[in-house]
């Protein structure tokens, strides 16, 4: 029998069905991995570096997808903002992964080279230095938890009797739809402001 055309495994298949096995279970093992291929659980370990190595194949995966033209939009603010939306529209796609890769260290090349490029942006504008991972940081907070805000059911709060919580229940009401959107961009804004104080002291 001649070889297949198209080879049975690969990084890119890895990466695939560990980032569906996280979609669906909020986990993965290499041999659930190897089950889900139908293939060894050794052949797996021939094309990654054991879990850490398909960790980072997910996250260069997932970051894939953040627009890092964002980071050249000309002043810092803007760029920051711009990229902080496209982060959590892309981990928003994978919100079940996100608490793996907020426990594993960054590794990835590729995605490195998007924290290169927020740090010269953020060196450019005129932030001190022992300022600027700190804003970093701090906006990947944001947005990583916003991204999970985006993968939680509209109405987070339940309330089986208004009268024990009026005031609650009044301030649920006037919530507008889209209310994950919107408290996503008033505390970037937020942040940013808070960033430029930052910058001035700088």
């Amino acid at each position: 029998m001649g070889r297949p055309r198209t080879p049975l495994l690969d990084r890119e298949r890895i990466t695939s069905t560990a980032l569906q096995l996280v979609a669906e279970q909020g986990e993965f093992s290499v041999p659930g991995i190897a089950r889900r291929l139908g293939v060894q659980t050794a052949s797996v370990y021939h094309h990654v570096d054991g879990r850490d190595g398909i960790v980072e194949l997910m996250r260069e995966r997932v970051c894939s997808a953040i627009d890092a033209s964002t980071l050249d939009l000309g002043t810092w603010d803007a760029s920051l903002a711009a990229w902080a939306r496209s982060y959590r529209a892309a981990f928003a796609a994978h919100p079940r992964v996100i608490p793996l890769l907020m426990t594993s260290p960054v590794r990835a090349p590729k995605v490195l080279e998007q924290y290169e490029q927020a740090v010269g942006v953020l060196l450019g504008a005129g932030f001190a230095l022992e300022d600027v991972m700190g804003v970093i940081i701090a906006l990947e907070n944001l947005v990583l938890g916003s991204a999970l805000d985006l993968a939680a059911p509209e109405a987070m709060w339940e309330l089986p009797d208004e009268t024990a919580t009026p005031q609650l229940a009044r301030a649920l009401a006037a919530v507008a739809p889209g209310r994950a959107d919107a408290a996503f961009e008033l505390a970037l804004a937020g942040c940013i402001a808070h960033f430029r104080g930052l910058l001035a002291a700088a």
